[in-house]
């Protein structure tokens, strides 16, 4: 029973990521096959033809390269998302999507915002951030291998480089939506399992019990 559970478990946090994937695939591959420039789809920040790109932006991307860097890394933090926090995965990712592009849309620079990095960065930390926040040593150990794995990211939420083509506005808010959603959903989805305090419970009531049959014992006598 443990291992089918287990098997249902794997498999839920690998449909939903996967769909979308494919789907960011898809858009590419007819985006190249019909010479289509979807930048327009992009988030154009404090313009109102870059509303729709809060919605859109996520599967438009520049090129092969811009596709596959997002790509690997968005699948692999959604499945690790929807795994771990699986009752509350949905919800802190549609989140991510609004929150990231939202705050990108108002902090981004006056260009064109394409690609999925805002929700990649938005998911790292709080992958990062909530196991510490729950202080339980499974997600924390998901913590420690999001900052091995992703740990440089952080340089590229800055403005380090004049005229860098990549969106460092989108990472930043991307990170900075991460972090507010891991502090709000700090007591929901999984916590730690209070085993220490219901043994010292137990400990206690044993110790109070042989007290209590000691004393019964001396008035008997």
């Amino acid at each position: 029973m443990e291992a089918n559970l287990e098997k249902k478990r794997f498999l839920y946090a690998l449909f939903f990521p996967t769909v979308v994937a494919v789907l960011m695939s898809l858009i590419f591959i007819c985006q190249i096959s019909f010479k289509q420039d979807l930048f327009w789809l992009g988030i154009h920040p404090l313009h109102v033809n870059g509303l729709v790109g809060i919605l859109s932006h996520t599967f438009i991307h520049a090129d092969v390269v811009h596709l596959l860097n997002n790509l690997v890394s968005f699948w692999i933090l959604s499945v690790a998302l929807f795994y771990f926090y699986k009752d509350i995965a949905f919800r802190v990712w549609l989140l991510s999507w609004l929150m990231s592009g939202s705050l990108l849309w108002v902090i981004g620079r006056d260009s064109w915002h394409i690609g999925c990095s805002d929700l990649i960065y938005c998911m790292a930390f709080f992958l990062f951030l909530s196991g510490l926040l729950r202080k339980h040593i499974p997600l924390i150990a998901i913590s420690l291998i999001v900052v091995f794995v992703y740990g440089g990211m952080v340089w590229n939420m800055l403005p380090w480089m004049p005229n860098m083509v990549v969106s460092w506005e989108g990472h930043l808010a991307g990170a900075v939506s991460g972090i507010v959603l891991a502090v709000v959903f700090r007591k929901q989805g999984p916590q730690r399992p209070p085993q220490k305090e219901e043994q010292e419970d137990e400990e206690d009531s044993e110790y109070w019990k042989e007290e209590d049959s000691s004393d019964i014992a001396d008035s008997n006598i």
